[in-house]
């Protein structure tokens, strides 16, 4: 900020001035955090975050979404009772059985084809296994079409077979040629804790029950007895097997505890859980049924029963299953909720995530969603189950979890109940698959809705400290190297920095993560064309290089870095171009420039920002500034696009030529066109956008340094304009064309145009105004002065009538007591106090002087009498 004319008499006109934005003395830390220095010659830009549209239909993909319908999971589908495996609804015990110390004696059958009825045991073999499966599997297929839980008491005199038996399965063989209903029966006695009995009664026609009879002289019976309670049934042999102590044989000869969990669990399925599924079959009410739904979960989850520990779980599936058929969403979601804690897997477990998602698919279901905690069981799932193993119930899972997200309240609960951690952790699960694994390319439809998850999460203050927390930018980085390939994954990968790059704390961290430049660069050359890809990481690159003078010499040093800059400006330069001319042909049909900035525009937008941010870090400026088909560019911005048809993108435009300008290399390519540039800028400035006004003016500025440009401002008679503005009333405006004016002052010639249009005047209004709030603006209204009066011999003719103003309005400045303001915050007067003592004092103090030394007061003279 220093001119010509300030120096001493002996160094007068030996110094070149100085760029008028420069400071001369240096910010001290503390106060730059609290002064946002708007008027450095050198400044950022700040812009919009690119708009994402929500999504008309809530689905896996997206409309935008680049694979092919055919080549991605569907989000609508089919789903039946029949889509459930009831097979895998086995129970699955916990318990490993002992080996018996005895071998039971068996019943002796005529060899016909129930010979090989005998009683249950542990298989020998897998054959065995598999081959006892498929029959309960045939069994419970059979009982599916009828009310196999239509259990009767049976009364001891009835003519009936009575097996006391855990599995109907067990009993196949006797019902395969049962063409009736074949259903479980059971009957029981009140329970104490001594004695239990439990009846099971298999229907089978008259005559299987006669040809099973005629080798067993009288009725098949198992009489089960407690340790105490020897009680036998009339007409049962003694020389008939008899199995003593039920119990022991259940529970492997466990201790006592678990023969009382057997009978617990037994009487619990009686009292509490099989009313309610005989409730299930016969309702038809849906609201009956949700509450119904309702009981048998909260009766489940106070017995501890929910998983895989129920015996009979088979049984309560199966029930549960048939009810999908039913049309309805409040009913489909609890038994969804119901099964997922049951802990199925396999196609079952599928179908339940499918099932979860159709229910989400639709918004009106959010508030019973809420309500009913489906939330937990899906986060269950994905903490719990396998991710190759089940990539598929995985992934309509997390769809479900995406479209809960599009919820406020479901996306604070997410929060809360740890739903990033666990994000996280799976997307390192699936980072770690190898690029050759069978599963590599399914498990990118699954990380395509975790991040599209995580990008909603990221609006949320506790999320945003968890992801930073958590080392997220690591694993975004690590995924969006691994799927570069995956346009849809990369797209979900960018949009979360988008966001999170807006905060200082995540920017830094992103800026630490030096590879994530290359993967910037490597994105943007693969997808140039991919605006809505493209317009993400310029934003996301014009945060970083905003915040951190690092992370512009790291981007820039980048090999082909600003060679894809360029590329990118001349490509949607040339698009913007086209689109233009179509609104130019189009007019006469009423055709309009939309007021929004188009695609093309919002690129080239951001692209400059970047340039204009990089230009900060002093090698990185002058080396722009030299490259001259960056400098053509921004000229040709100005050129063809004026500020009424995109205000944004020809202010940033001439915001980055200010920049540029401000080095002076030799090979600098804005002093090369600096004449074509004014030519640009008047357009500009003649504009009715007091924005693009300023900026104009803020060029000028730093251009008027050249002899060539104050001819120019000259010539065109800008310097009229420039004293016009001081009367703006406002501080930057005033600033800006004091700017000007300043450095026309350093050229003797040109100093008596100050006095035009009443331009001293204007000054002194402008120092008292707003002197004692801005000691920049007032400090170079003073050097302004001191320029002008270099040559003073009166102080009345060199400011006419404002001398006496002027001279108390300096004393008055100079006066600390009266100057500064001590209500201010204590930074904020250091701050003030800085610039008043360095800048402003000491050009005040001359200027006053000078005034002082060359101010006569008018001789009197005095009449005698």
């Amino acid at each position: 900020l220093l001119c010509r004319g300030m120096q001493a008499s002996k160094n007068k006109n030996t110094e070149k001035a100085e760029p008028f934005y420069r400071l001369s003395v240096p910010k001290q830390k503390t106060s730059s955090e609290i002064i946002n220095e708007a008027r450095n010659v050198l400044r950022t830009l700040r812009t919009r975050r690119p708009f994402t549209p929500t999504e008309d239909q809530r689905k896996l993909f997206g409309s935008g979404s680049s694979q092919a319908p055919q080549n991605r999971p569907p989000s609508v589908f089919s789903l039946h009772a029949s889509s459930f495996d009831l097979a895998e609804s086995r129970p699955v015990s916990g318990v490993r059985l002992s080996p018996l110390d005895h071998k039971p004696v068996l019943v002796t059958f005529a060899k016909d084809e129930y010979s090989s009825i005998s009683l249950p045991k542990p298989p020998a073999s897998a054959a065995e296994v598999r081959k006892v499966s498929s029959a309960r599997a045939r069994l419970f297929g059979r009982t599916s079409r009828g009310s196999f839980l239509s259990a009767k008491m049976v009364p001891p005199d009835q003519n009936e077979e009575k097996l006391d038996s855990e599995e109907p399965a067990m009993m196949n063989n006797l019902c395969r040629s049962n063409n009736n209903c074949v259903e479980e029966q059971r009957s029981y006695t009140p329970f104490n804790d001594e004695s239990r009995r439990l009846i099971c009664n298999e229907c089978i026609s008259k005559s299987e029950r006669e040809d099973l009879l005629k080798g067993t002289a009288g009725k098949f019976l198992f009489q089960l007895r407690g340790e105490s309670d020897q009680t036998k049934e009339p007409g049962i042999n003694s020389s008939r097997p008899r199995i003593t102590g039920w119990k022991r044989r259940v529970t492997g000869l466990e201790d006592e505890t678990r023969i009382n969990e057997s009978e617990e669990e037994e009487s619990f399925w009686h009292i509490k859980i099989l009313p309610i599924l005989r409730e299930l079959e016969k309702e038809d009410n849906i609201e009956n049924l949700c509450l119904a739904c309702t009981k048998l979960y909260q009766a489940l989850n106070e017995e501890n029963m929910l998983g895989k520990r129920l015996k009979r779980r088979s049984v309560l599936l199966k029930t549960l299953y048939k009810l999908v058929d039913v049309d309805s969403d409040p009913l489909c979601l609890k038994l969804a909720k119901i099964i997922l804690a049951m802990k199925v897997d396999g196609k079952n477990l599928l179908s339940v995530c499918k099932l979860a998602f159709k229910i989400c698919r639709n918004e009106k279901n959010d508030y019973i969603v809420q309500n009913d905690r489906l939330l937990d069981c899906l986060l269950e799932v994905l903490r719990t189950e396998d991710l190759q193993k089940n990539n598929e119930a995985l992934l309509y899972c997390m769809g479900a979890i995406k479209l809960m997200s599009g919820n406020a309240v479901l996306l604070n609960e997410m929060v809360n109940k740890g739903a990033v951690e666990m994000l996280l952790q799976l997307m390192k699960q699936i980072n770690n698959i190898k690029e050759n694994d069978t599963y590599f390319s399914n498990l990118g439809h699954l990380l395509v809705q975790l991040t599209a998850t995580l990008r909603n999460l990221a609006d949320l203050p506790p999320a945003r400290r968890q992801l930073l927390c958590s080392g997220a930018v690591s694993e975004l980085c690590a995924a969006l190297e691994r799927r570069v390939d995956d346009k849809d994954v990369c797209i979900y990968i960018v949009r979360i920095f988008s966001k999170l790059s807006f905060y200082n704390d995540f920017c830094a961290a992103l800026a630490d993560c030096s590879r994530c430049y290359v993967l910037f660069l490597a994105l943007l050359n693969k997808y140039q064309k991919k605006q809505d890809l493209v317009i993400r990481i310029i934003f996301i690159l014009g945060n970083l290089t905003a915040k951190n003078n690092q992370a512009r010499e790291q981007f820039f040093k980048e090999k082909g870095s600003v060679n894809t800059l360029i590329s990118l400006f001349q490509t949607y330069h040339e698009l913007d171009l086209n689109a233009q001319k179509w609104y130019h042909e189009k007019e006469g049909e009423g055709k309009t420039h939309p007021k929004d900035p188009s695609e093309a525009e919002d690129v080239l937008i951001k692209l400059i920002r970047v340039l204009a941010n990089l230009s900060i870090h002093p090698s990185v400026g002058a080396a722009l500034a030299a490259a001259h088909r960056v400098v053509e560019l921004l000229v040709t911005v100005l050129e063809y696009k004026s500020v009424d048809d995109c205000e944004e993108l020809v202010i940033n435009a001439a915001t980055t030529i200010n920049n540029l300008s401000y080095y002076k290399v030799k090979s600098s390519a804005v002093q090369d066109k600096k004449l074509h540039i004014a030519e640009m800028l008047l357009k500009l400035l003649m504009s009715n956008n007091m924005d693009g006004v300023v900026e104009a003016v803020r060029v000028f500025g730093n251009l008027s340094q050249y002899h060539e440009i104050c001819d120019f401002i000259i010539q065109k008679k800008i310097y009229k304009f420039m004293i016009a503005l001081l009367d703006a009333k406002n501080q930057d405006v005033c600033f800006s064309a004091c700017g000007v004016l300043l450095n026309l002052t350093v050229d003797k010639n040109k100093r008596a145009l100050l006095m035009e249009e009443g331009g001293i005047g204007k000054l002194v209004d402008c120092l008292q105004d707003f002197g004692p709030a801005d000691w920049q603006l007032a400090c170079l209204i003073c050097k302004t002065l001191w320029n002008y009066s270099e040559n003073i011999t009166s102080a009345a003719s060199c400011f006419g009538e404002d001398t006496d103003t002027l001279l108390v309005l300096l004393t008055s400045l100079l006066d600390e007591e009266v100057a500064l303001d001590y209500s201010l915050d204590r930074d904020l007067r250091d701050y003030q106090k800085l610039y008043w003592e360095r800048e402003f004092k000491p050009v005040a103090e001359k200027l006053l002087d000078r005034i002082q030394s060359h101010h006569f007061l008018p001789t009197v003279t005095i009449t005698p009498f």
